[in-house]
């Protein structure tokens, strides 16, 4: 006598794998309508035999494709087993999918989840918002987090962050990141580097920023720091010779080693907790350190006001250049004649309307001529706007020109008298 568990386990058979798989596709694709026709292309002669078995009709040898309704094969599998065709296959398995059904609770979840984000009074009045929440649905990132649910929530508490920082009043003075986290989220570590919440508030500063969302360490840091948000005050830091500044704490300890010519660096979290203010009507700005080595060790307290950002600028020279630019200061910019150079260079050109110091095409082809020991240029050619024939000669000569090799008529411009000071 043949048991369900015998009835069963026949249909686990090769002959059928071909016939149950469309059938299992036809199911999960339409929410397990029977009202489907499913087939098997150029079946073997064990395939067709069983298909026969199954329907009772004859199909004859070498047949191109036998086809089947799936409510006539449902009757045919209940009754050899009592089971409907979706039981079957369920017990056959894997697990059958609903995929309308499916998607139904993801469109909903979909919803849930991005209520509170088009409900906020940002989405009426912020078009970067508005482009920050379309970018997530078209990139799959929302998909992704609907797809963990405990990450469901997220959009709506990244709204919640972003709705603080917009409100935050003009005034108010600079928050730390664990201090914000708290306010919004109860949460000192919620906006910490790697947790999502995070990956969506900076995609969307960076958004409303207008720049590239930042892959490095001092990138995240400045981005945050746009928007009053302090990040590591301590870790960020510029190096400056010669910047006297009026205020206690920061501006004393400038103004003093001003008097000797002795270099200093600053870094973010004194400029933020001791306000200055500088007089300086130039200061001028070089990449390398060894500069500004050379200026203290040969012009001393004569230097004229310099600042090193010492390779791509942090946080602090940000902070620091927008007080210079507060008090009426222009700042003049100098850096490596190479491609990372150029960029630096146009970023604090762009930023803080800074004017070229010797960073023309000339200034760079008179550096070529110091000597013939120029490393080869690497990498993507970057366009010089405020010269762009620089760009063209770097790319003609294909030589890097380092800073170090152009010191000296940079040192001839810092030559000045000694810096006054009370």
């Amino acid at each position: 006598m043949t048991t369900h568990l015998d009835a069963v386990a026949r249909y686990r058979g090769a002959e059928y794998r071909r016939l149950f798989a469309a059938a299992r596709r036809s199911l999960e694709r339409t929410g397990w309508d029977l009202s489907g026709t499913i087939g098997v292309t150029n079946p073997d002669e064990a395939e067709r035999n069983g298909i026969i078995g199954i329907t009772g009709r004859y199909h004859r040898a070498g047949i191109k494709r036998i086809e089947i309704t799936l409510s006539e094969l449902d009757a045919a599998v209940h009754t050899a087993t009592g089971l409907s065709l979706t039981e079957l296959l369920e017990q056959i398995g894997p697990k059958l999918a609903n995929r309308p059904a499916e998607a139904a609770k993801d469109a909903t979840s979909r919803e849930e989840a991005l209520r509170p984000a088009y409900q906020s009074s940002l989405y009426q009045t912020a078009d970067w918002y508005r482009t920050w929440l379309n970018e997530l649905s078209r990139d799959g990132t929302l998909t992704k987090l609907l797809a963990q649910r405990k990450t469901m929530h997220i959009v709506a508490q990244a709204t919640r962050v972003l709705e603080f920082m917009e409100n935050r009043p003009k005034s108010s003075a600079p928050i730390t990141l664990p201090a914000m986290a708290a306010a919004v989220t109860h949460n000192t570590k919620a906006l910490n580097h790697g947790i999502s919440l995070s990956t969506l508030v900076i995609r969307a500063l960076a958004t409303r920023a207008g720049i590239p969302k930042p892959t490095t360490a001092e990138e995240r840091r400045d981005l945050w720091d746009r928007f009053d948000v302090i990040l590591d005050d301590l870790a960020s830091r510029v190096l400056v010779l010669n910047l006297p500044a009026d205020g206690t704490g920061l501006g004393e300890w400038l103004t003093g080693a001003a008097r000797f010519g002795t270099p200093f660096y600053v870094t973010l979290h004194q400029i933020i907790n001791h306000p200055i203010t500088i007089a300086a009507p130039v200061v001028y700005v070089c990449e390398n350190p060894a500069v500004l080595r050379r200026a203290a060790g040969e012009l001393g307290p004569k230097a004229l006001p310099l600042v090193c950002t010492e390779g791509r600028p942090s946080t602090a020279f940000h902070r620091l250049a927008r007080t210079i630019a507060a008090g009426g200061g222009e700042l003049r910019y100098h850096g490596d004649f190479d491609w990372p150079g150029i960029a630096i260079a146009t970023n604090v050109f762009e930023r803080h309307e800074a004017r070229p110091w010797r960073m023309s095409a000339a200034d760079y082809l008179g550096g070529l001529a110091t000597g013939d020991d120029h490393v080869k240029l690497v990498g993507r050619q970057i366009p010089s706007p405020w010269d762009p024939r620089l760009s063209q000669a770097m790319c003609e000569h294909s030589k890097a020109v380092y800073e170090e090799a152009v010191a000296d008529p940079l040192l001839a411009d810092l030559q000045g008298p000694a810096i006054c000071t009370r």
